[in-house]
């Protein structure tokens, strides 16, 4: 039975992806929705990372490729990549990953700071990293993500 005092929110309810061989992790309050590939319309003169734009139900939404945007060898799209939708301060965007594997629940005592890894993707993307059961999952910092494609998009407008 949920205590009504407000601390009984010991859990974040996360998006779990995949890039290469690790797992990252969203929120699941930043994700609109989960979509197969589509078309995506190319736009000139934005960084290679930003692929594009598509229609999703009337919405343009601008499209990034995470591995692209984290320096990470390139591979070609599958049936198993994904555009996850994430909306920040009311603004969308699409992320390319290679596949988006569940939603689960992460206790918040789980979520450590992001160590000091050498060799990893850039230290500013990352706001933690949460070890759930076996698995190790990098939870991404979106606003540092999404804040030259933010600046891209307005510039546009």
């Amino acid at each position: 039975m949920a205590e009504v005092s407000g601390v009984e929110n010991k859990e974040m309810k996360v998006i779990v992806f995949q890039l290469m061989d690790k797992e990252y992790a969203v929120g699941v309050d930043v994700v609109e929705s989960i979509e197969k590939l589509m078309s995506i319309t190319r736009v000139p003169k934005t960084p290679s990372y930003i692929k594009g734009v598509i229609n999703l139900r009337g919405v343009v939404t601008p499209i990034v490729d995470l591995r692209e945007r984290f320096g990470m060898e390139v591979k070609p799209l599958d049936d198993n990549s994904r555009i996850i939708i994430v909306s920040l301060e009311e603004f969308e965007v699409g992320l390319i990953v290679d596949a988006a594997n569940d939603v689960i629940d992460i206790p918040f005592d789980s979520i450590r700071p992001q160590p000091e890894v050498v060799g990893s993707i850039e230290s500013e993307f990352i706001s933690g990293v949460a070890k759930v059961d076996k698995r190790l999952l990098v939870m991404l910092n979106l606003e540092k993500v999404l804040e030259p494609v933010k600046r891209v998009s307005s510039d546009e407008v």
